[in-house]
């Protein structure tokens, strides 16, 4: 297929789901554009309204407005559907209220790992009790008086340094963290936008509850960039033309698959460079190009863990092989998205293993063709569905309904930007 046109990517899914947030927790009303209409922040409002936060309906290119203050006692579990990123940065929220919630999720979200954020938040002073022998949800809390606290994360995850900072603030205590990488900074950036006292010093993180009431605020948040990659990815693959993504986040900790991509010979401009909300936007101008293998540090898998997914849909186009080391973390995602990414570009013909935590990719020319089971995760769907754009394709997705998740529009700006692009179900 060929290429062309303009794309807007939706709205940031991480960014969406803190300023719904923080606008909650700042006493007045906040107005909140380009937010996420997809199923999960839809779920992070949900939990909101039932914790007594005044919550418009999100609808697309509409303006969101939220009044916040006081959290309530919820009269029902909180359910945080499919939701990680809800479920782990309100226990967060709730750790410095005295509030007693319980909190659940779809049978996906249930599986996932919750003691990476409740254990520090245990820490901290906040009470959380355990339904399950394995520390997922369903979790009840209490709140409870917290205390500073300093904090080692063995993980570089932006959900663990996003509730505890949740929680410093509404704990009213200081907070200082350092991780093993440089997670993703969007709650950091946010802070400070926001006039709190958050600093990064020594390689810690810092923050200090001189100033902790939040006022009201009006925010545009920008495109997101893991729903850009595909669209890049898209163009990467075709045959022709140039495709221009407009608004998209080019912060640093988001776009580490642009770097990977340069290294593999893409070329990917950015133009029209700006701010938004403390975040740096730019335009992206994507061309068809020649890709060669490469190495994926573990260094770097922080900046672009929910990219390993399209990155490997292009390794299995590129010349040569493709590692991403310690990429275990995919296991424990949506999805085992690890062992069903190599499972998946093995059943369209691609050589791809799985070597402990290290993932191999293959390259090659043939078409794939065969049938993907993309265990309803949104990342995979997306991902084979790019793979299905190149010639002589036949990829056949197990469902497409679990874009909504991230991206509910996914299929139509797929379409729009090079006609004839070709999957079945």
């Amino acid at each position: 297929m060929k290429v062309s046109g303009r794309v807007r990517p939706p709205g940031d899914k991480s960014i969406s789901h803190r300023v719904l947030m923080l606008a909650g927790l700042a006493r007045g009303r906040s107005e909140l554009r380009g937010l996420l209409t997809g199923a999960d922040v839809k779920s992070t409002a949900g939990v909101l309204r039932r914790l007594g936060v005044g919550a418009s309906a999100i609808r697309p290119g509409g303006v969101v407005t939220v009044t916040g203050g006081r959290l309530h006692r919820p009269t029902a579990t909180l359910d945080c559907g499919n939701s990680g990123t809800t479920s782990r940065l309100i226990l967060g929220v709730l750790a410095g209220r005295r509030l007693a919630a319980r909190l659940t999720g779809d049978a996906s979200l249930r599986r996932r790992p919750m003691r990476r954020v409740t254990e520090p938040l245990r820490l901290m002073g906040a009470h959380i009790v355990e339904e399950s022998a394995d520390g997922a949800l369903p979790l009840r809390t209490a709140g409870g008086r917290l205390r500073a606290i300093e904090y080692a994360s063995p993980v570089a995850s932006a959900q663990v340094k996003s509730a505890l900072l949740l929680a410093g603030l509404t704990g009213e205590v200081a907070v200082t963290l350092r991780e093993p990488f440089q997670s993703r900074d969007h709650s950091e950036r946010l802070f400070v936008h926001l006039g709190l006292d958050l600093h990064r010093r020594d390689g810690a993180i810092e923050f200090r509850p001189t100033e902790v009431r939040i006022r009201p605020f009006a925010l545009d948040v920008p495109g997101d960039a893991s729903s850009a990659a595909f669209l890049v990815a898209a163009a990467i693959l075709a045959e022709g033309g140039a495709l221009t993504i407009e608004n998209v986040n080019v912060n640093p900790t988001r776009t580490g698959f642009l770097v990977v991509l340069e290294r593999m010979g893409a070329q990917v401009e950015r133009v029209n460079l700006g701010e938004a909300g403390g975040e740096p936007v730019a335009d992206l101008i994507v061309r068809p190009a020649s890709l060669r293998g490469t190495a994926v540090g573990a260094a770097e898998i922080p900046a672009l863990v929910d990219e390993v997914p399209i990155l490997a849909v292009l390794a299995s186009r590129a010349a040569g092989e493709t590692v991403f080391r310690d990429v275990g973390e995919l296991r424990v995602k949506e999805s085992n998205r690890l062992e069903l990414i190599a499972a998946n570009l093995r059943a369209v013909g691609v050589t791809c293993e799985v070597h402990g935590n290290d993932l191999h990719v293959a390259g090659g020319d043939r078409p794939p063709r065969g049938r993907v089971d993309t265990a309803r995760d949104h990342r995979l769907t997306m991902a084979f569905a790019v793979l299905g754009t190149v010639p002589g394709a036949e990829v056949r997705l197990s469902e497409r309904r679990s874009v909504a998740i991230s991206y509910p529009a996914f299929f139509t700006d797929l379409l729009r930007i090079g006609r004839g692009t070709r999957h079945r179900d």
